[in-house]
């Protein structure tokens, strides 16, 4: 396995959060036929070591027996934002996913639906509680929700797409933060000549834009 890159950059300042870069999918089998449908929600968490510059991976995932693939997608933020708590501390976070209605809905629907009371101009929000832990989960920390084209071959969406699809198929939880497998799923996929676009870089600091926070307090 290829040891994970050093990644040159300026250090934040000691008082702004560190920054990490969350990839997360999810998957639900037979999503929309009627019966029991097996889901799974998973991601990538990437972060660099302030003194080695070392660039670091975790992966999580979990999965419901009956589920739909909005439920799960709201898992994977749950999910990895209830990990990141765990360390006491705030972060800022880039989070990327395909999910265009877990990023329009947290950075776009959200602010509007708190607004009016936790209502919808259209009517009931679906998965209200889901939306609301999600909300909260996030809430101590600063989010920039982006969006990626599903299976396009971005190599850390394709591998998030894999825990997913994993964790519906054998129905298992990776119960919190396991060091990540991406660099070995990665060669074999290399192996295979599947066409993969390049590694997306961590991002910058500079290049940092939160969603407004006055929803998330």
């Amino acid at each position: 396995m290829t040891p994970a890159p050093k990644v040159q950059r300026k250090q934040a300042a000691p008082s702004e959060p560190a920054l990490v870069a969350i990839y997360a999918d999810e998957s639900c089998l037979g999503n929309g036929r009627e019966g029991s449908n097996p889901g799974g929600a998973a991601g990538v968490v990437e972060w660099v070591h302030p003194a080695s510059g070392e660039l670091r991976r975790w992966d999580y995932w979990i999965s419901e027996s009956v589920t739909t693939n909005n439920r799960m997608a709201l898992r994977s933020v749950i999910e990895a934002f209830h990990e990141l708590s765990k360390r006491n501390r705030s972060f800022r976070v880039v989070f990327t996913s395909d999910s265009k209605y877990i990023v329009e809905g947290m950075s776009l629907w959200v602010p509007g639906w708190i607004a009016r009371g936790w209502r919808r101009k259209g009517g009931p929000i679906e998965n209200l509680e889901l939306w609301r832990e999600a909300v909260d989960a996030v809430s101590t920390h600063e989010c920039q929700w982006n969006w990626v084209r599903g299976h396009a071959g971005q190599p850390q969406n394709e591998y998030a797409n894999y825990l997913a699809m994993r964790a519906a198929l054998g129905q298992t939880n990776s119960g919190g933060l396991r060091v990540s497998e991406f660099d070995s799923w990665l060669e074999a996929q290399q192996t295979k000549k599947k066409v993969m676009r390049d590694t997306a870089p961590f991002p910058e600091a500079g290049t940092f834009k939160p969603s407004p926070r006055a929803w998330t307090t």
